[in-house]
């Protein structure tokens, strides 16, 4: 009798086993070490992280810093410039590889800083105002005037006419300025360019119409690396301006390929778009400006 109730005793403590036992989760949470024996050393404190890649020029002109998400793809289209110069001059044995937070040469080691990354100021002209064509000149009333009326010249006197107002000089004129443009595709613009909200301007065809250069230059990009675009072809133009073209059905060029303008780079496509479209960029020191404002009017 002592033996049967010891076992059923044993059976009743198992029946609440492992199935049943409630689970906490604990994930990221480490588990507390036992103390240390007495008489060892105490383990040695957690190295201080290192500083990423690049850090102590983070918010320099001519640097960026990698947000989640980034690509060097889209990097260098954002600042302009040709993803393998980022990549030579930053060192990166891997291109595929950058961390958030790791700050990026963007701009040749030795040149001036980007002017994408000084702010301009406009030079706002002066206000000219147009003159009245019923109102009589100063020379024509002091004609009119009697001799001796007060700021009349006496009689014999000789004047002296006063030279209009020098114009201020026009603003120089960036060299990388003077490209000849023209339209990358034959369609009709469907989604025009607007500040803050697109990038560029959208242009309509079928599939397998050509895309063409908008202007001579050599291929910095060819490829499907970038999301939203689709298949795309980025051309650099000048150290001032690239253009780009996506979501295209077949790319006729590779990359590091001098282009001239006119020629086919492409055929028009839907890859990464709810129709057949042209994509089409106009960026200046990697910021996107109307294209309107370059190419020739129609």
């Amino acid at each position: 009798m002592v033996l049967a109730a010891w076992a059923a005793g044993l059976l009743a403590a198992c029946a609440g086993g492992p199935g049943r036992a409630p689970v906490e989760d604990r994930v990221g949470v480490p588990r507390a070490s036992a103390p240390p024996a007495a008489g060892a050393s105490a383990p040695a404190a957690a190295e201080a992280p290192k500083p990423l890649p690049g850090a102590e020029n983070a918010g320099k002109p001519g640097y960026y810093t990698v947000k989640p998400g980034d690509v060097l793809g889209r990097i260098a289209l954002e600042t302009g410039q040709n993803w393998r110069d980022i990549a030579r001059w930053n060192n990166l044995v891997d291109a595929n590889v950058i961390e958030v937070g790791q700050v990026l040469r963007v701009w040749p080691p030795g040149a001036d800083s980007p002017a994408a990354t000084r702010p301009v100021t406009p030079q706002t002209p002066p206000a000219v105002r147009p003159l009245d064509p019923k109102a009589p000149s100063p020379s024509a009333s002091a004609a009119s005037a009697p001799p001796g009326t007060p700021g009349t010249p006496a009689s014999g006197a000789v004047t002296t006419p006063v030279p209009p107002a020098a114009q201020p000089p026009a603003p120089p004129r960036d060299a990388d300025d003077d490209l000849s443009w023209s339209w990358p595709a034959a369609g009709s613009v469907v989604t025009p360019f607007e500040e803050g909200r697109t990038k560029g301007l959208a242009i309509s065809g079928k599939a397998g119409d050509p895309v063409l250069a908008a202007a001579d230059g050599r291929v910095v990009y060819a490829g499907s690396g970038l999301r939203g675009y689709g298949n795309l072809v980025i051309i650099k133009h000048n150290n001032t301006y690239l253009t780009a073209y996506a979501h295209n059905q077949v790319l006729l060029v590779k990359e590091d390929q001098a282009v001239r303008r006119g020629q086919r780079i492409a055929e028009m496509g839907s890859s990464e778009s709810d129709r057949v479209q042209l994509h089409f960029e106009v960026r200046r020191g990697g910021k996107p400006v109307d294209p309107a404002r370059v190419l020739p009017p129609r």
